[in-house]
Order: C-alpha cells, then sequence, then structure tokens
C-alpha cells in the first residue's frame, strides 16, 4: 500500500483538525486583518438573522390599525440591515483575502525552503511530480478552505445555532417538531460523507498521478521526440485524465445523491412546520401569522445551513488530506546546514581528504552494499582518479565526500577532521563539481555561470568564461552572456554547456573538485576544449576525476581501479600498466580498441 493510500483512511478527527488549524501560524503576521475578518463574518450573520424577525414584525402589521410610522419604521431597519451587512460582506472577503494569500505565500515559501534543504537520500524515493503536487495541487485546496471554507462554515454555525435560539423564543412546541427531523440528515451525512471522502482522495490522487507524467515527460521530451513516443504519452496522460473523469463522476453521483436527500429533507420539513404551525395558529396557542412567517425564514435558513455544510463537510475533507501531504512532508529531516558568511575562514580547507574503512548502501537498498570498506587519502592539491565498470561505486564516493549521503561504517575526514565537525555549508562552499550530464537553469549564460558564486560581477564572470575556454562561443552569440541556454541548457550543444559548468567552477574558486566523467559524452574537438579548460581549472586544487576515457588520467598522482565496492589496484598509470593481468591494464586496453574503431 503506498503512503497516499494510507493517508487517504484518515478521517475528520480532533487530531486532523489540530493539525489543519495548526497551519494557522502561518497568518500570524496578519493576525489583525484574520480578527477583522472574523469580527465582520459574526456581525454579518447576526444582522442576517434579524431579517426573519423583522419581516415577521412587518407581516403582523398589515391590519388597518397598523401605524403608517412603525410600518415605514421597520422598512428603514430593514434597508438599514441590508446596507451594513454589504459592508461587514466586503470587509469580511477583502480581509479573509489579504489573510488567506499572505499566508499561502508563506507556506508555499516554508515547504519550498524545507523541500530543497532535504538529503538526497529524501529524492531517492519520491517522483518530482509528486512533490510538485504538494506545493500547487495541496496549497490550492488550502487556499479554498481558508479563503472560503472556514468562513462558510462558521457562518454556517452561527446561523444554526442562532436561528434554533431565535426559533424557541417564538415557539418551543414547533421547534422541537422542527429538531425532530435533524437526526435523519444526520444519518445521511454520516454515510454519504465517509463514501464521498474516499472517492474525493481517489480524485486527489489520480490528479497527482496524471501531473506525474507530465513531469515526467517533458523533462524527458528530448527522449519522447527520438523514440516518436508522442502518441504513446499522449495515449498514457488520456487514460489518466479519463480515469480522473470517471472518479469525479462516480464522486457527483454520491454527491447529487446526498444533495437531492439534504433537498427533499429540507423541504419535508419546511412543509411539516407549515402543517404544524397552522394547526398550531388555528388552535389558538398564541402563534400569530406573523410568528409563523419567522418560524418559517427561520427554517429554511436553519436548512439551507445543514444543506450547505455537507459540501464544506467535502471540503473540509480535502483540506484534510492536503494538510496531511504538507505536514508530513515537513516533518522530513532536513539537513543541517548552517549558513556562513561566504568570506568567512574559520574552517578553511587545505584539501587533504582521507576514507577510513568507509561501507556504505543506498536507503533505498540496504541490502545492496554499494561500498566494502573503502580506504584511500589524497593530499592538498593532488589529482586523483576513480575507474572501474559502471554500479563499481565511483560516483557513490564522490557523493560520500560531498556528504549527499553519511557513510553506514569508516570515517571521512577533511584535514584530519571528521566530516561531521564541519558543517555542510562550510564544505560544500569550497567544492565544486562538473557532472558528464550539465544540468543548466532555463536563464541567461550569465547567471548559470555566476550560480557558481551569487553576486559575481560580470568582469569576474567573463574571466571565468575565458579560463573554461567558453569566452569565444558565448561572443559570437547576438546577445553574449544575455542569451538564454533554454529548458535544461537545451539551446547549447554538450561541449558548450560542459565549459558552462567549469566557468560555474572556476567561479567558486573550490578547494576540492569532483569530475565526474566530465568528457566521456563530447566528441573530439569538444573534449580537447573543454580538457583544456578541466586542465585550468585542476591547478592548485585537490582533485577527484572519476574516469571514463582513461586516457584523461595518465598524469594524476594516483588511480584507484574500484570493483564491486572495493579497491583492487592502486598507483600511477605507468606503474598499473605493467601488470599485463590487472583490472587497470584490461580496461586501458578495452579503451585502445575502442579509440582504434573511432579512427
Amino acid at each position: 500500500m503506498t503512503e497516499p493510500q494510507i493517508q487517504n483512511k484518515k478521517k475528520i478527527d480532533l487530531k486532523g483538525l489540530k493539525r489543519l488549524l495548526s497551519l494557522l501560524k502561518f497568518m500570524l503576521p496578519k493576525r489583525n486583518a484574520f480578527i477583522g475578518g472574523m469580527l465582520a463574518l459574526t456581525f454579518s450573520s447576526l444582522i442576517t438573522l434579524a431579517f426573519p424577525m423583522l419581516l415577521g414584525t412587518l407581516l403582523d402589521s398589515a391590519h388597518p390599525e397598523a401605524s403608517l410610522q412603525k410600518i415605514n419604521q421597520i422598512a428603514l431597519i430593514l434597508l438599514a440591515i441590508f446596507a451594513t451587512n454589504a459592508v461587514f460582506s466586503y470587509l469580511r472577503i477583502y480581509l479573509f483575502a489579504v489573510v488567506t494569500e499572505f499566508m499561502l505565500a508563506a507556506l508555499r515559501q516554508t515547504t519550498y525552503n524545507h523541500l530543497i534543504r532535504l538529503p538526497l537520500s529524501f529524492f531517492s524515493s519520491r517522483r518530482v511530480g509528486e512533490l510538485n503536487s504538494r506545493i500547487s495541487a495541496d496549497i490550492s485546496v488550502l487556499q479554498e478552505t481558508f479563503t472560503f471554507t472556514i468562513a462558510q462554515f462558521v457562518r454556517q454555525v452561527i446561523t444554526i445555532i442562532g436561528g434554533i435560539t431565535l426559533l424557541s423564543f417564538i415557539s418551543i412546541q414547533l421547534t422541537l417538531f422542527m429538531l425532530a427531523f435533524v437526526p435523519v440528515v444526520a444519518i445521511g451525512a454520516r454515510f454519504f460523507g465517509k463514501s464521498i471522502r474516499k472517492i474525493s482522495h481517489s480524485a486527489q490522487d489520480q490528479v497527482a498521478k496524471t501531473n506525474v507524467i507530465v513531469e515526467e515527460t517533458l523533462q524527458g521530451i528530448v527522449n519522447v521526440k527520438a523514440f516518436t513516443n508522442e502518441d504513446f504519452e499522449s495515449e498514457r496522460y488520456q487514460s489518466s485524465t479519463n480515469e480522473v473523469i470517471n472518479i469525479a463522476l462516480k464522486g457527483a453521483k454520491r454527491r447529487a445523491l446526498f444533495i437531492s436527500l439534504i433537498v427533499f429533507s429540507l423541504f419535508t420539513t419546511i412543509i411539516g412546520v407549515i402543517w404544524f404551525g397552522v394547526y398550531l395558529v388555528n388552535k389558538g396557542a398564541g402563534l400569530t401569522a406573523g410568528d409563523l412567517f419567522k418560524f418559517i425564514l427561520y427554517t429554511v435558513f436553519i436548512g439551507a445551513s445543514i444543506s450547505g455544510m455537507a459540501d464544506l463537510y467535502s471540503q473540509l475533507q480535502k483540506a484534510l488530506g492536503a494538510t496531511d501531504s504538507l505536514l508530513d512532508l515537513l516533518e522530513e529531516t532536513t539537513e543541517v546546514i548552517k549558513i556562513e558568511e561566504p568570506d568567512s575562514t574559520s574552517k578553511k580547507l587545505n584539501g587533504s581528504i582521507e576514507l577510513k574503512n568507509v561501507t556504505f548502501s543506498y536507503p533505498s537498498r540496504p541490502e545492496s552494499k554499494v561500498l566494502d570498506s573503502i580506504s584511500f587519502a589524497i593530499k592538498p592539491g593532488n589529482k586523483i582518479a576513480l575507474v572501474g565498470a559502471s554500479g563499481a561505486g565511483k560516483t557513490t564516493i564522490s557523493s560520500l565526500i560531498y556528504r549527499f549521503y553519511e557513510p553506514n561504517g569508516g570515517e571521512i575526514l577533511f584535514d584530519g577532521k571528521d566530516s561531521k565537525h564541519f558543517n555542510l555549508n562550510e564544505l560544500r562552499q569550497q567544492m565544486a563539481i562538473v557532472p558528464q550530464e550539465v544540468l543548466l537553469f532555463g536563464g541567461t549564460i550569465s547567471e548559470n555561470i555566476a550560480y557558481g558564486k551569487p553576486g559575481s560581477s560580470i568582469e569576474e564572470i567573463r574571466e571565468a568564461a575565458s579560463r573554461a575556454n567558453a569566452l569565444e562561443f558565448i561572443d559570437s552569440f547576438h546577445e553574449g552572456f544575455s542569451t538564454l541556454v533554454g529548458e535544461r541548457g537545451i539551446q547549447l550543444s554538450g561541449g558548450q554547456r560542459q565549459r558552462i559548468a567549469i566557468a560555474r567552477a572556476i567561479l567558486r574558486d573550490p578547494k576540492i573538485l569532483i569530475l565526474d566523467e566530465a568528457t566521456s559524452a563530447l566528441d573530439t574537438a569538444s573534449e580537447s576544449l573543454v580538457q583544456s579548460a578541466l586542465n585550468e581549472l585542476m591547478k592548485n586544487r585537490t582533485s577527484i576525476i572519476i574516469a571514463h576515457r582513461l586516457s584523461t588520467i595518465r598524469s594524476v598522482d594516483c588511480i584507484f581501479v574500484l570493483e564491486n565496492g572495493k579497491i583492487i589496484e592502486q598507483g600511477t598509470h605507468d606503474e598499473l600498466i605493467m601488470n599485463k593481468d590487472g583490472k587497470y591494464f584490461g580496461l586501458h586496453q578495452l579503451g585502445e580498441r575502442a579509440n582504434t574503431l573511432l579512427d
């Protein structure tokens, strides 16, 4: 059973309501507006309850002996009530909108800030579309709840309680007769409410799945087009959206039945009240025609409020589901990131790294050991290479050095100190990575380079681009550094994206550099330019090269050969190539044959 399905079984209970109301802390900066909105809502509801009373009194004045002045006075009071109600309604709507918009903006910001501070282990078990749905769809549900549902709920409660109180003053007999119909409505609400709740949650889940399809398709649009799978993706999306329709229509049937029951019960109650009221009037039980009219109007008000509670109950169910999803996300443990000043030198690294008996398994695959008692050391400024087949553990080592994950056993030391003695910001501000597949953001070239050191001047950006062999192609563009790179950098070639990433790393000026197969996907011409830029970048830095092409690591200080999570060979290129039976020699021979075929 998936996590969303588990959450969907939750009912409206005290705990759920407390979780929903806990979100009100986000409206504290606008609490005065909230209080004003609640007062406006209360006064508007109470003033509305005076309408049937005055209208009934006006009806009782419909006889020849009645004073025209009294009739005019009642009419003017009614007009004043409507005018006052209009003012309070305006204030209520506007003030609640102010509170809700600021509150939801704070909630979105908090959720986003929390989300990007979660460890990679969290994202490895979540889909991007699902997380995006939490910030968009779930918060949209809450927006409707805090803008409309809660206000209407309070209004209905005031109307029901106030109306029943006033009814009891008019006729206690008629009030008890009217209330006898309430249990029928309550039983119906209980039965249909439970069914509607399940369907509503299923619809939310299906919408989230549909959003995931869109997210994945757009992220992988190149693959979609490369394999001409447009029709396949269209059918997949159509199937998912059709399922949304089926679930929604199923819910609509249940709601229609529920509302039909409420409407039938309401009119049955009104007919019964009129019948019993006429009986009491004719019997001379102290009830006038005006009193009966007041009673009928209050009954309509109360009945409408009770019937309205059905839809509010459904909306509240959605809000509780959205609240659970958001709060569960916000309760996830984030990485401990202490923000330091960029110029802080409290723990400036020299660049030495040591792994001592490091063992690691990914949280999603705890039974599969990726690293098994790995140990090696790197001196400041040295260049080392990690080689081996796919899955040997090369990229995992770089992830552990970056502290994207924590090792299950052993230690990682920086300058002789356990990595846990550094806060993450101190470490990562002094590191940079150039991956095989560079992800650029959809802004300008300048913005993407400056991402390595936000706030950099255009002179610093140009200098970094020049050192990365990127200045020539950037200046060839009509808009230069203001050129938009497109989604994920799609407007640039692979070699151009790599050089932008290198410029970004140069601008960061890291002590520790990780190159994750940075040239393996490039053609020979692009590789030459990128390799030249990488050589510039690696000067005077501790560099870890995850190598695919062994020709790029001939001059490193030490090569570590990995297999099944263990180091099986280590040494320089010349030392390792001497062992004709070694793994490195075999990999080198395969690379040479591949180059010969390419030539």
